[in-house]
């Protein structure tokens, strides 16, 4: 009855507003006092490892955003090495791995999202992903926020899709419909030495904003897909586990890459807990 209930509930809050107000309240930086209560009673009720952190101190963040985006001490995610090695570009959870099937991706029990709507709704751009390969990485509250590089790749287009906040949790994925390709998202697609690659960063119920490092704060956007493309000097080369973005307040990473590209390591499935820079799969 819990979970029907607060499914329903996120049908009826304004979620636009919700979340961009706690955005907005996550950035300020005028209330230290305010600031360091939230941060420690976050620490505390979701167990975060500051012993990770590059600053460890909790009240030396200047406001709840930089905390939440904090770095990690050097080292501390060794990426594995390989050519042929693909790495987790996230700490978080395996929600789903699997198999693209006639445009649809895996969602949960019973529910499946378009690849197609996923990346804004353009055949074109999906058609390169044909029945290829996917995995759908959650973040919870506690983990590390930034997304780094599965593999070596040079940025050829970024696609801001507007749309819900719904939260991105277990129990709204096995509830809400289409809920990665119909929540507000980035798209950012990659070439690649195993052929173009999709990080899909999905935003969620309370997440203040996503961000890539070469826009800056990408959603919320205004609203109208928006597509940029990135050619010449414009375009920019990632080595593997090099930071590419980031989630304030935290939400979902889907990866995608072309049929046979990648084989998922046995022990990736649905529940396991993932460390950025991990082997995750083996390139083709």
């Amino acid at each position: 009855m819990f979970n029907k209930l607060f499914v329903l509930s996120q049908y009826v809050t304004p979620q636009l507003a919700v979340s961009r107000l706690a955005g907005r309240m996550a950035d300020n930086d005028r209330s230290p006092a305010l600031k360091n209560r939230v941060i420690q009673w976050f620490i505390g009720r979701y167990g975060v490892d500051m012993s990770e952190a590059a600053e460890s101190d909790p009240t030396a963040y200047p406001s709840f955003n930089a905390f939440f985006t904090r770095a990690l001490k050097p080292g501390i995610r060794p990426i594995a090495e390989g050519d042929k090695t693909l790495v987790s570009p996230v700490d978080g959870a395996i929600s789903q791995i699997g198999q693209v099937s006639d445009d649809r991706v895996f969602q949960a029990k019973g529910q499946s999202f378009s690849l197609t709507e996923l990346l804004g709704g353009d055949g074109q751009r999906a058609e390169a992903f044909e029945e290829g390969e996917f995995s759908t990485i959650y973040l919870s509250p506690k983990d590390y926020h930034r997304i780094h590089m599965p593999m070596a790749g040079t940025l050829r287009e970024m696609v801001y899709i507007p749309g819900k906040l719904f939260s991105v949790n277990p129990v709204t994925a096995e509830n809400v419909p289409n809920l990665f390709a119909r929540n507000e998202r980035v798209a950012c697609i990659f070439d690649t030495e195993a052929g173009p690659m999709a990080l899909v960063l999905v935003g969620a119920m309370i997440v203040g904003s996503v961000e890539t490092v070469w826009s800056g704060v990408v959603a919320p956007g205004n609203g109208l897909v928006t597509t940029t493309r990135y050619e010449g000097d414009q375009a920019r080369s990632f080595a593997k586990g090099e930071e590419m973005g980031r989630f304030r307040l935290g939400s979902t990473v889907v990866m995608v890459m072309p049929k046979g590209a990648v084989s998922w390591n046995d022990d990736q499935v649905a529940g396991k807990t993932l460390r950025m820079g991990e082997a995750f799969g083996t390139l083709s």
